[in-house]
């Protein structure tokens, strides 16, 4: 199995985290695709701490994805900088992990889940590396977490959507990154695979990691978000949930009619 875009980050690096930095500071970033005449973004600047638990919204098209290839360095920045717990992004992959949408994924590709899980600990090995005890314990731990273990041997591909997102969730878990970007992790899971996946986000960030998602599913933002931040192509707004999602600002990015009466974290 690998991602469409390719491996992220194969190698080694040791820079420490400077203290008192921020997990993620993206200051005035802009971004246009060569084939395209319009911006996908434009000025964002977001600044997110250890330990906070963020959910990145906003319709389709809104830049959610580029945003988050940006940072892994997947796509060229255009203007702007991002820095990584005080390093610039792309110096140092180690401490960023992500769970891709699982549309970007080749689930075709005769894996096991536990080579998939090992695929976490390739940014500590590299590429030529033989796995050691602490990568086969950390890859145990991490399908353990994920209530996958006894499909440790089942190729990737005969899994249901539910076990693959688990799959993707145990990879990042095994690599031990202190920021995480999960794009869409929730689309066409079961509510015991979505449970499992805040319950884990939820002791991560209480470990000091801190973790982004984007999402669609704005029912879940107040129960399980401290933090949200509403990205068109610029950021609309950020802050509390109940704060950012204001009827207005739905109804006009998501092209509902507008109700006075509506509010989107408690309606179904």
């Amino acid at each position: 199995m690998r991602h469409r875009n390719g491996f992220v980050y194969g190698g080694q690096c040791h820079l420490p985290a400077k203290s008192d930095t921020p997990a993620l500071k993206i200051s005035d970033v802009g971004h246009r695709y060569p084939s395209s005449t319009e911006d996908v973004l434009q000025s964002v600047s977001l600044t997110v701490q250890r330990g906070e638990r963020v959910a990145l919204i906003g319709p389709n098209g809104a830049g959610k994805s580029t945003l988050i290839k940006l940072v892994l360095g997947m796509e060229k920045l255009s203007t702007g900088t991002i820095t990584v717990y005080g390093h610039r992004a792309a110096e140092c992959l180690h401490r960023v992990a992500v769970v891709p949408q699982r549309s970007s994924v080749d689930w075709r590709f005769p894996v096991s889940v536990r080579q998939v899980v090992m695929m976490g600990r390739y940014v500590h090995l590299g590429w030529f590396k033989r796995p050691g005890a602490e990568d086969r314990d950390a890859v145990d731990a991490a399908m353990e977490a994920m209530e996958i273990i006894e499909l440790a041997e089942r190729q990737v591909s005969e899994l249901s959507g539910g076990q693959q997102q688990r799959v993707m969730l145990a990879r990042t878990l095994a690599h031990d990154a202190d920021l995480m970007l999960l794009d869409e992790p929730l689309n066409h899971v079961d509510i015991s695979t979505q449970e499992l996946i805040f319950h884990t986000l939820e002791k991560l960030t209480s470990q000091g990691k801190a973790v982004i998602v984007s999402t669609h599913d704005l029912g879940v933002l107040t129960v399980h978000f401290s933090r949200a931040v509403f990205l068109d192509k610029k950021i609309i707004a950020d802050g509390p949930p109940e704060m950012v999602l204001t009827p207005q600002t739905i109804a006009e990015a998501y092209g509902f009619e507008f109700h006075k009466d509506y509010h989107p974290w408690t309606s179904s």
